[in-house]
């Protein structure tokens, strides 16, 4: 099962770098993004663009939390990048999802997928998702039975592991990766991430962005809450009821009403004012399971 991830928000004082929002709007900056792709990959950048999605997929690829994606101009290749700052054990269905967004917004532009762009999907994970130590994997098709034989579908996934980042034996990556994992600039590059997260910290956009965010999942919260103490206590008490007991109505409620919060997160994903990841976090469960919720109700 996937693991709980405590999912508050923070201070804005408190925030870093890799927290999902100012993840995204650090590397929105492009120095900044050139500086993490080029170390993580070993490439070189000429620069960086930042395209729109197409209007027909765009909610759905930015429900999953995909924070950016970012093009290498002049190189045919395209990136997609996250950073992850709890554990999650279904993140090869991630990888599959945003290459399948990837792949459809550039063919919902008319291109022949002859011309899909080499990929790179990246993970930068602040504990170990597949708990085999390695700093860094690398994901890349190629044949069973012969591994000479290459599919070539030009596509990349790659995990970093920031909790491992002491057995990288690259010096950059290495300091990239302990900068993630413990918050502390040792380097040129990593302090110049650093000074751009203080700085953003003063930023008028950012702060509303970000203070706007919150009042808008406290309000998703608040009414998850009431809908599903509304419909736990109308479970509650017909199971109550139906047992006669103090204790079958009280046991009768409690499940109701979580029953009736899931209920409710399901109804607010399909109106589009959560994501399924952010629901699923909040709730505590898989998001397999929610996904199946919301198919049944």
């Amino acid at each position: 099962m996937e693991e709980k991830a405590e999912y508050t928000f923070k201070p804005v004082e408190d925030l870093c770098f890799s927290d999902d929002f100012m993840f995204g709007a650090v590397m929105r900056d492009p120095s900044i993004c050139k500086g993490v792709l080029e170390r993580l990959l070993k490439i070189k950048i000429d620069h960086i663009e930042y395209p729109e999605l197409q209007k027909s997929i765009s909610p759905f690829y930015n429900q999953k939390g995909v924070r950016l994606d970012v093009y290498a101009a002049g190189s045919g290749q395209v990136f997609d990048v996250e950073c992850q700052s709890y554990k999650i054990s279904s993140i090869g269905k991630r990888t599959r999802y945003y290459q399948s967004m990837l792949d459809m917004d550039s063919l919902l532009k008319g291109k022949d997928y002859s011309e899909l762009k080499e990929s790179f999907i990246i993970f930068i994970c602040l504990d170990d998702p597949f708990d085999a130590g390695l700093p860094v994997y690398t994901f890349e098709r190629k044949c069973r039975e012969n591994e000479n034989v290459d599919l070539n579908d030009k596509t990349h996934h790659l995990v970093f592991n920031a909790a491992a980042y002491e057995k990288e034996t690259n010096p950059e990556i290495r300091d990239f990766l302990a900068f993630v994992k413990n918050n502390k600039a040792e380097s040129d590059f990593t302090r110049e991430i650093e000074t751009m997260v203080q700085t953003k910290k003063f930023e008028n956009t950012f702060l509303n962005e970000y203070l706007a965010i919150r009042l808008h999942e406290r309000d998703i919260e608040k009414r998850a809450v009431e809908r599903g103490m509304e419909k736990g206590m109308e479970k509650g008490m017909e199971k109550g009821m139906e047992k006669g007991m103090e204790k079958g109505m009280e046991k009768g409620m409690e499940k109701g009403m979580e029953k009736g919060k899931i209920a409710a997160y399901a109804d607010f994903i399909k109106d589009g004012l959560i994501s399924l990841k952010d629901a699923a976090i909040k709730l505590g469960i898989p998001e397999e399971d929610l996904q199946a919720q919301i198919q049944l109700s």
